[in-house]
């Protein structure tokens, strides 16, 4: 990858936030059986409703939050706030042993800070070209999927063999590391000449407010747009991934073996589809057409999650999810896109703040919805809440049917979403015909606008607006 660099300091690589996304997801990733254990113990009643509430609060002070580390980062540079992002994220971990409700708390409380994504993209914009940007973001989604190909499963072998505690230690000490490697080893990518060269508090209230940011989005109708289609598809994967290990153990009878089989099947194709697929796809279809084959394998995975009641559907499904992970790689891409280099922060900050928001309400949707259907997954009666739902409903994953329902709808809003900004072609077509500095910039024969300081005159989100 291209990367710049100041004469005299470390280069910044893709490398470094590959390494800072696997330790970061391999920690949490060795914690899927204790924290299910946990949250039994913790909330004997009710207990994915309970954990939805707690990733509510988490998701809904991310999304508060998004925009103005977003912000920051593009002012003050990218590696203290990713050192903040990684602290906060895997500060809950210890707890878990130490103290579950002070765990669960903490884990509400750390989504002030638990934005990595959206920085982490920022820092891969920064220091690549636009079109590595995709390949890029491509393979560091494939890390996440590839963090978690081993973990889970090595989590669950300690945890059998040498208990919780030992799964807890190992994944804290991963934790420490990678605040280690942040602190120590990670170099700012943010060229010198973006930055500030001293430490004030040059962002507004309405740039650290998110519903502002939501306002200032409505202005740009691509932005809009993603936005929307990342809250409709994201919306029930979130809900599916806080109770689809145990639904499959549950309700269609997983093994444990078998449930950490899938999950490392599931893993490596993620990586194959994140590298090699989605960098060929966006070269051929574009990224808008990625986007669209993306969302409609999660329809399709979801429908066989919902009407399926056989193991082989849910393997065959595995690979769809495989397919459908590429969405928000290319959703990323053709966001940076749309951006200008000063904008790369606050933008995805605010499509990871949208996510946090899902990750907060997915599940406690599901976990309502199996609660209506009297289906709570706990050990006790595994096969009780599979009948219950079927002859309330006749469905068996009815939460599933929902999330089919909200992809569809996502994939009817990305039908709309332009391949290019208009409003960057027209800048880009006006600095090829412009002779010299003086020379106006024109619209449908009138000139453009100078942006003034009156609110109504901000220019929208992906345009190049300064800070």
């Amino acid at each position: 990858m291209l990367v710049r660099s100041s004469h005299g300091r470390r280069r910044a690589r893709v490398t470094h936030a590959v390494i800072v996304i696997f330790l970061e997801f391999f920690a949490w990733g060795l914690l899927t059986t204790p924290m299910l254990t946990v949250l039994k113990e913790t909330f004997p009643q009710h207990t994915f409703l309970m954990n939805g509430l707690v990733q509510g609060v988490k998701g809904f002070l991310s999304f508060l939050s998004a925009p103005l580390v977003g912000a920051l980062s593009d002012i003050w540079g990218r590696k203290s706030f990713l050192l903040l992002t990684v602290f906060f994220t895997c500060a809950p971990i210890p707890f878990m042993r130490i103290s579950p409700w002070w765990y669960f708390a903490l884990i509400a409380v750390s989504g002030v800070f638990s934005v990595t994504f959206s920085v982490i993209f920022a820092y891969v914009a920064d220091i690549t070209e636009e079109r590595e940007r995709s390949t890029a973001y491509g393979l560091v989604s494939a890390t996440f999927a590839a963090s978690l190909v081993m973990s889970p499963a090595i989590g669950s072998y300690l945890s059998e063999h040498y208990g919780d505690s030992l799964v807890v230690l190992v994944a804290t000490v991963i934790a420490v590391v990678d605040i280690a490697f942040v602190f120590f080893l990670v170099p700012e990518s943010l060229p010198d000449k973006m930055r500030l060269s001293s430490y004030g508090f040059p962002v507004s209230w309405e740039q650290a407010d998110p519903f502002s940011s939501l306002r200032r989005v409505g202005n740009d109708t691509t932005v809009l747009l993603i936005c929307v289609t990342v809250f409709l598809s994201y919306l029930p994967e979130a809900g599916q991934y806080s109770s689809f290990f145990l639904y499959l153990k549950q309700v269609i009878e997983f093994s444990s073996t078998a449930i950490v089989g899938f999950i490392a099947m599931v893993g490596i194709l993620s990586i194959i589809a994140q590298t090699l697929l989605l960098s060929l796809l966006i070269r051929t279809i574009g990224k808008k057409n990625t986007v669209l084959l993306g969302l409609g394998s999660q329809i399709l995975q979801l429908l066989c999650y919902a009407f399926g009641s056989a193991k082989w559907m849910m393997w065959a499904a595995g690979t769809l999810v495989a397919m459908s992970s590429i969405t928000f790689p290319a959703v990323s891409a053709l966001v940076s896109h749309n951006a200008s280099a000063d904008q790369q922060g606050v933008v995805q900050g605010m499509i990871t703040g949208i996510r946090g928001l899902c990750n907060g309400l997915g599940p406690a949707l599901y976990g309502f919805i199996f609660y209506l259907f009297n289906m709570e997954l706990t050990d006790t009666q595994p096969v009780a809440g599979r009948q219950n739902t079927e002859q309330r409903s006749g469905i068996p994953g009815l939460p599933f049917l929902f999330g089919a329902c909200s992809v569809l709808l996502a994939v009817l809003v990305a039908i709309f979403i332009p391949d290019q900004n208009r409003l960057t072609d027209t800048k880009a077509s006006c600095a090829n015909k412009s002779t010299n500095a003086s020379t106006a910039c024109t619209q449908n024969g009138s000139p453009v606008a100078t942006p003034t300081s009156d609110g109504e005159d901000i220019e929208p989100l992906l345009q190049d607006a300064s800070m």
